[in-house]
């Protein structure tokens, strides 16, 4: 059971979990708020001492015997990023051009000794643009009266999801805006008929519900929830998401984790108002949420919002951000983001590279996918229909990378079980 609130301008984070069994560990951070800026270097530059100091802790945990992962395998006791303090973090956030290369390099090997080789393929099928919310920097948002809006029926999706599976994708995730047209039936309806039909995980990312919803789309076999943070600043949060707060995202995160998914959440890099140290506290919240996955992505702004005369996020930040996100996260699946290979042609390889091990490829049939603008210009607008996962292959093979033959589970001690079910079942 998890507990999270923001008091007196702190962000409060107690995780309680079981791992191993009849064993109760206990996590509790404190994320501060900080004032916005950008982010330029503030004041002196942090030293190489503590970039190297950062780094030392990581290469001592790793220790000089143990051997590499062989795909994808439970560890019991990670330690490996536990003893990272949020200065440690901001360091390795801070690393210069030189330096980032050696950051890049241990979480790369990082990634490689837990989680091994393999990339996982999770097809995306975005099945409606509607959306209740008016976040400040997303296209979908309620108040944009230019985007033409559309909702895919149950029959449509179940289409798509089959194509994907038949096209090799071991995840199917399903998502849209917050859109409550679709009930918890309806959506726990899909994951049903999705299971039933194919061996394929299923991941929902459909917004903010009550605890009784996520419970009906759990109960029909949903495996994960991905819903991500976005920024651990309150005050942030609070601008960029008018009527909403941090407080309520946690507790949904919460029920989540109490339901039994695997959950995912994640960060934007780049918003209006962030520094490094905001960064830094992003990693240490998705540290003290102990997720099974961390999607964390540049922001890029959309002309029809109110940020649209923002700069973007910058790629090496977002970069830097998913490397030490794998050192303070070492058993998470971690995607090389659509949203990082909109940024630049080469960014998937890139992030796959420093620590990612998951693709996203967006399976969602064409003249529905160029009206789920959450920026402009995706990179999905230039795949086919099926992703693209013919040149992903061969992309993922020119780095001696295979494609994963299993859906994908969390290699925790908690859900190996799931991951060889899952495994058995494919063949």
């Amino acid at each position: 059971m998890r507990r999270y609130s923001v008091r007196d301008g702190t962000l409060y984070a107690t995780a309680f979990y079981l791992a191993p069994p009849k064993q109760v560990h206990r996590l509790h951070s404190m994320i501060s708020t900080v004032p916005g800026e950008r982010h330029e270097r503030r004041g002196p530059r942090m030293t190489e001492h503590n970039f190297a100091s950062a780094v030392k802790k990581i290469q001592d945990a790793l220790g000089p015997d143990c051997p590499e992962a062989r795909g994808v395998r439970a560890v019991t006791s990670p330690v490996l990023g536990a003893e990272l303090t949020e200065d440690d973090i901001v360091a390795l956030l801070d690393a210069g051009p030189q330096e980032q290369q050696t950051l890049f390099a241990l979480a790369d090997k990082v990634r490689k000794r837990f989680m091994g080789n393999a990339v996982h393929l999770r097809g995306i099928i975005e099945f409606s643009n509607y959306c209740v919310r008016d976040c400040l920097y997303c296209g979908l948002r309620r108040d944009n009266r230019k985007l033409a809006r559309y909702r895919m029926s149950i029959d449509e999706i179940l289409k798509v999801a089959a194509k994907a599976a038949a096209a090799g994708y071991r995840t199917i995730v399903l998502q849209s805006g917050d859109d409550f047209h679709y009930r918890a039936d309806d959506i726990a309806r899909m994951v049903e008929r999705i299971k039933r039909t194919a061996a394929v995980a299923v991941t929902l990312s459909v917004g903010e519900r009550s605890r009784k919803e996520y419970a009906v789309m759990r109960q029909a076999g949903a495996d994960r929830f991905l819903l991500k943070h976005e920024t651990a600043d309150p005050d942030l949060y609070r601008r960029l998401h008018p009527g909403m707060t941090l407080d309520g995202r946690l507790e949904c995160l919460a029920h989540l984790r109490d339901l039994g998914f695997q959950v995912g959440s994640g960060n934007i890099v780049g918003l209006p108002g962030q520094t490094v140290r905001t960064i830094a506290k992003d990693v240490v919240l998705l540290r003290a949420l102990d997720v099974e996955m961390a999607g964390i992505g540049p922001f890029i702004p959309h002309p029809d919002t109110p940020l649209a005369s923002c700069p973007p996020g910058d790629l090496a930040m977002s970069l830097k951000a998913l490397a030490v996100a794998r050192l303070a996260l070492p058993l998470a699946h971690l995607p090389a983001t659509t949203a990082l290979a909109t940024l630049h042609p080469d960014a998937r390889r890139m992030g796959l590279s420093c620590g990612a091990n998951v693709i996203m490829p967006n399976v969602t049939p064409l003249e529905f996918r160029r009206l789920y603008e959450i920026y402009p210009g995706s990179i999905a607008l230039r795949a086919p229909e099926d992703g693209g996962i013919a040149e992903i292959r061969t992309m993922l093979s020119s780095l001696g990378r295979p494609v994963s033959d299993t859906c994908g589970h969390s290699p925790k001690p908690e859900w190996a079980r799931a991951t060889r079910v899952a495994h058995t079942s494919a063949h």
